[in-house]
């Protein structure tokens, strides 16, 4: 079987790198499209993934319109010469319109509701949709509903072991991690998360009880930069998995930080619009959302979390009953396409 994964986002390589490897090592061949976004790239060189880079969208709304037309044309190129049996991505829009028009099979996986636009850009295009079954939005025939979440295919018990290891350099003082996200996405537009006093509130109150590492898309404060987490990017998941909680105004880290049993708070303005992460704290209490009017509750949580006992040992406890209720999807990925 002949395969195109297209890649746009450094969350991407992390959902789709254990499919990639499986698929291949069954004699599949896989073909890896990538945007030049953040660090997607690097993750890929990281893990050894060859890919075709595709290019950027650009950050204006004029760049952006003008590569959306160029990235499709260049997709379609590569389906063109490639010829795969099947397109696959998380809301690719251009590997839609390039398998729509060239009659290629497109599965196209997401979990994000409020990304109405892009939903609209690839869903009269995909020949499937495949969603969580708590994604609130009906999307037709098209779609397939599964128990689980996109961080459990690659971090599912059967994907992942923790080493700590990996993490030495950390120390063996207990630690909490910290997010910072750009939130520069089409949909994250006029969104709020956690800004400098927030961040000198939560290092002061943290640091009382362990060691503060931060991860930061965005450029940090000069008096922030001391806490800058100094670990391989691959092992990003060890630190989360160690880490006595996680803090950020990032969907994908808190949703990973949950799944891997870990306390997490998260803090922007997405809080109740967002149903994976609802599920995971209303259904599972793995985590807790607060919006950006609202810091002084999030504070007053935080300060409660770390006086509860055995916190991570009861966070382990509801983690395994979330696995047991939950798909490996990385396994659900391979069976869906070779078992055909």
């Amino acid at each position: 079987m002949r395969i195109i994964v297209d890649i746009n986002h450094p969350a991407h390589v992390h959902f789709f790198r254990n499919f990639i490897w499986e698929m291949r090592n069954k004699g599949h061949d896989v073909q890896i499209v990538a945007s030049n976004k953040d660090i997607a790239l690097k993750l890929l060189k990281l893990y050894k993934l060859d890919y075709i880079n595709i290019g950027s969208y650009g950050k204006s709304l004029f760049k952006k319109l003008i590569n959306f037309i160029i990235l499709d044309l260049k997709m379609i190129f590569i389906v063109l010469k490639y010829n795969p049996d099947v397109i696959m991505g998380i809301a690719t829009i251009r590997g839609s319109h390039a398998g729509w028009l060239l009659r290629k099979k497109v599965l196209v996986f997401t979990d994000t509701e409020h990304a109405k636009e892009q939903i609209a850009l690839y869903k009269p295009f995909a020949t499937k949709i495949l969603t969580p079954d708590c994604f609130t939005t009906d999307l037709g025939l098209k779609q397939i509903r599964y128990k689980g979440y996109h961080e459990l295919a690659y971090l599912h018990p059967a994907q992942f072991s923790p080493q700590k290891e990996n993490i030495k350099n950390l120390g063996d003082e207990p630690f909490f991690i910290l997010r910072f996200a750009k939130l520069t996405a089409h949909h994250d537009e006029g969104r709020k998360g956690i800004n400098t006093l927030i961040a000198e509130k939560l290092i002061n109150i943290l640091s009382k009880h362990g060691r503060v590492y931060i991860t930061s898309e965005r450029e940090l404060e000069p008096q922030f930069e001391q806490y800058r987490i100094a670990i391989n990017p691959l092992h990003i998941h060890d630190a989360l998995y160690f880490a006595q909680m996680y803090i950020g105004d990032s969907q994908t880290m808190a949703a990973e930080a949950a799944v891997l049993g870990t306390p997490a708070i998260r803090f922007n303005d997405f809080v109740g619009q967002i149903s994976y992460l609802e599920e995971l704290e209303k259904e599972f209490a793995l985590t807790f959302g607060f919006k950006t009017n609202d810091a002084d509750a999030m504070l007053t949580h935080i300060e409660s979390l770390l006086n509860q006992q055995d916190l991570k040992q009861h966070w382990q406890e509801k983690r395994n009953q979330m696995l047991n209720q939950c798909i490996d999807l990385n396994l659900f990925m391979i069976k869906m396409l070779t078992q055909q």
